[in-house]
């Protein structure tokens, strides 16, 4: 009978030992390089005038650093692997460390282990200190950690890079859709003249009755999207409760006490929700004129934050009601040009959803990828 492998858990110690080359004369403030909580580099916090580099720790790529004080940092403790191609400096009283032999731990397996919610509960629980809290070096040679064979390690690391790697080639292309965007924006303004909005919406005024649940309420948030309701809805008659169809429009008219944001949001779904009475529901009179998705490109700007907050109006509360909308002045270019901002826009929004997604199975793969390292 063939004899199961089993993983060795190991001393993390016995694999790592600090670093402590110093920077001398050959770097720049350019090298510096601060570390957080995401377990990532970035650029330094520290005002570096006439600071003398010769003191600061060099990074060189595939070693780590890491913050010892985890003292009022949200609970997580600032740490880094540096998978670049250059070396880069810390400050000295940071820890830097690596792996003893990249043939028996790989620099990117220990990142996984180090880069989860469990680790950064383990440094809190295991930092000591009055006035600072610090998980010092000892603590971080007691770890005890799964050890596989290497191929199994770089089988793991691989699956973990190629959802890393999706998130960060979308993550490049937001800036670059969302600058077109802007500038289509912009040149329409240019292009073709304002005009009053109530020209082309109405406002929508259907009540629900008795066709509706709870299930089907929905709340208005100021980052322009649709969100669970807050409200109790208990033993509430959902009789006067206005209709939220697709393609339609909603806002809140309150915005005092919001952030400097109007609550609004398109329903982009293929479902009714429906809103509270008091919140004002609208849509397009002729899609083939205004189209709903350019509509919510531009009342998604913070530009419309400010307009609206500029114009709201009252005492106790400030409300920017239906006839202020019906002013607000936009440009309306053929349908076609509309149809392809859009087009652009739906390309960011695309690249920023599967960007959330490949993060977020990230999150979830790292415990699932230490759990097979560990049955490996």
């Amino acid at each position: 009978m063939s004899e199961t492998k089993v993983t060795r858990w190991v001393r993390l110690g016995d694999y790592i030992e600090q670093c402590d080359e110093r920077a001398g004369n050959d770097f720049t403030v350019d090298d510096v390089i601060g570390i957080s909580t995401d377990k990532k580099f970035i650029p330094t916090k520290a005002n570096m005038d006439g600071v003398s580099l010769n003191s600061y720790k060099i990074v060189n790529p595939h070693e780590f650093a890491y913050v010892a004080d985890t003292s009022r940092r949200g609970d997580k403790i600032a740490l880094a692997l540096n998978t670049s191609n250059k070396p880069v400096l810390i400050s000295s009283i940071y820890t830097s460390f690596r792996s003893k032999d990249v043939i028996k731990l790989l620099p990117e397996y220990l990142f996984m282990l180090l880069n989860r919610a469990e680790f950064d509960r383990y440094a809190r629980f295991n930092s000591w200190g009055s006035a600072r809290e610090t998980f010092d070096w000892d603590e971080m040679c007691r770890i005890e950690i799964p050890l596989p064979d290497i191929e199994v390690q770089r089988e793991l690391v691989a699956t973990y890079n190629g959802l890393k790697t999706l998130a960060e080639q979308n993550e490049a292309l937001l800036p670059r859709l969302s600058a077109a965007c802007h500038a289509y924006i912009v040149d329409c303004r240019a292009k073709y003249p304002a005009v009053p909005l109530g020209e082309y919406i109405e406002q929508c005024d259907e009540r629900a009755g008795d066709n509706f649940t709870v299930d089907n309420v929905i709340g208005i948030s100021n980052v322009k999207s649709l969100i669970p309701t807050k409200a109790d809805m208990k033993d509430v008659s959902l009789a006067p409760y206005k209709l939220f169809k697709p393609n339609e429009f909603c806002y809140v008219t309150v915005t005092s006490r919001n952030g400097g944001k109007i609550s609004l949001a398109m329903n982009n779904t293929a479902k009714t929700y429906i809103v509270s009475s008091s919140y004002l529901v609208f849509c397009c009179k002729d899609e083939n004129i205004l189209l709903p998705e350019y509509l919510f490109l531009l009342l998604n700007r913070t530009e419309f934050d400010r307009y609206t907050r500029f114009n709201s109006w009252g005492s106790a509360r400030e409300t920017f009601d239906w006839s202020e909308m019906c002013r607000v002045e936009i440009p309306v270019p053929p349908i076609e040009i509309q149809k392809a901002i859009v087009e652009v826009f739906s390309c960011s929004e695309r690249a920023k959803q599967i960007a959330s997604k490949a993060r977020a199975r990230m999150k979830n793969l790292c415990p699932a990828l230490v759990q097979r390292a560990a049955n490996s």
